[in-house]
């Protein structure tokens, strides 16, 4: 736990944390834990050693097709449904390569950041499988259709750098500064309306399904909400004083 946020690490790095169920056990339980500390503001999820996360073990899953579809049921649809409803950013700190499974359980995550050296492959038709965990959703939304389906398709690696130029990731930055801009960026979100943040979450993951006439009276919802805060007269007392904002990140 750092100063108002909490980092989780994928700690596998002899597999290049690839997926085992005790993993998944232990994110599933770590994320639970950072959605229950109201001390906790912003979560951060990167990987040990030079990979992110390599996707599944393959060792560990076998070849039956039904304990395939139990562990997307299970494990890693949970696990992507946890990350998108979590009510406080979740900030991906890419440090290696993010292959299968662990690309997609990057962009799962609020704000993702990667090393010049990671790289992104949906590795999923090398083995004759489909891109799961949410990979057919993400993709056609960040870098549109034309693309998902040449990368899903071939399997074709994407540089940090031309993840970041298509709109698959926030940012690509030099491989000795993940760490510090990651910390700069939780610490930030640490100091911020973090109730408000989440809102904004709820409204956007709403928008992917919602009529534009839906997202009208969904957002004049959550404004209502929102504005019900303390951090909302917080922020207009700030405005008026010319200060920074002391936001506390309450709900109402």
């Amino acid at each position: 736990m750092r100063e108002g946020w909490r980092k989780i690490t994928l700690n596998r790095p002899e597999k290049l944390n690839s997926f085992t169920v005790e993993l998944h056990r232990q994110l599933a339980a770590a994320l639970d834990e950072a959605a229950a500390d109201e001390t906790c503001r912003a979560v951060l999820l990167t990987g040990a050693g030079r990979g992110f996360c390599a996707g599944q073990d393959l060792e560990e899953i076998g070849s039956e097709p039904s304990a395939v579809g139990d562990l997307l049921r299970e494990h890693y649809n949970p696990l992507i449904r946890r990350i998108r409803a979590l009510p406080k950013p979740v900030v991906c700190a890419v440090n290696g390569v993010a292959a299968g499974a662990g690309a997609n359980l990057a962009f799962a995550c609020d704000i993702v950041l990667a090393a010049r050296r990671a790289k992104f492959i949906q590795a999923f038709a090398k083995i004759a499988l489909v891109p799961d965990s949410g990979g057919t959703w993400f993709l056609p939304r960040l870098v549109g259709e034309a693309r998902a389906r040449a990368l899903a398709l071939t399997g074709e690696a994407v540089s940090a750098e031309q993840a970041e130029s298509w709109g698959m990731i926030w940012r690509a930055v030099d491989d000795e500064e993940l760490a510090s801009e990651a910390e700069k960026l939780l610490a930030h979100l640490a100091t911020q309306p973090t109730a408000a943040l989440g809102l904004i979450k709820r409204a956007l993951l709403a928008s992917a399904s919602n009529t534009l006439d839906a997202q009208l009276d969904l957002e004049a919802e959550l404004q209502e909400a929102a504005a019900g805060m303390p951090d909302y007269a917080e922020g207009i007392a700030a405005f008026a004083e010319k200060r920074p904002a002391r936001f506390t990140g309450q709900g109402a």
